[in-house]
C-alpha cells in the first residue's frame, strides 16, 4: 500500500490537480483584478515548471512505443 503513496502514476495525478489549480488561479486572477505582473509571471512559470514535470512523468508511465 505504502507503494501506492509514492508511486509515478499517483505523482502524476497530483501534478496534474496542481496545473489545474493554478490554471484556474490565473484565469481567475487575470479577470477579476489585475495581479501584480511579477506575481502573475511567477504563477505562469510555476505551471509550466509543473506541465514539464508531467510531460517527464508520462513518458515514465506510458512510454511511446517505437512504430
Amino acid at each position: 500500500m505504502d507503494e501506492n503513496l509514492h508511486s509515478p502514476q499517483r505523482r502524476l495525478i497530483e501534478l496534474r490537480i496542481e496545473h489545474a489549480d493554478l490554471d484556474d488561479l490565473i484565469d481567475r486572477a487575470a479577470a477579476d483584478r489585475p495581479l501584480d505582473d511579477l506575481v502573475l509571471r511567477r504563477l505562469k512559470k510555476r505551471r509550466l515548471r509543473l506541465r514539464d514535470q508531467i510531460a517527464r512523468l508520462e513518458a515514465i508511465v506510458d512510454p511511446v512505443d517505437p512504430a
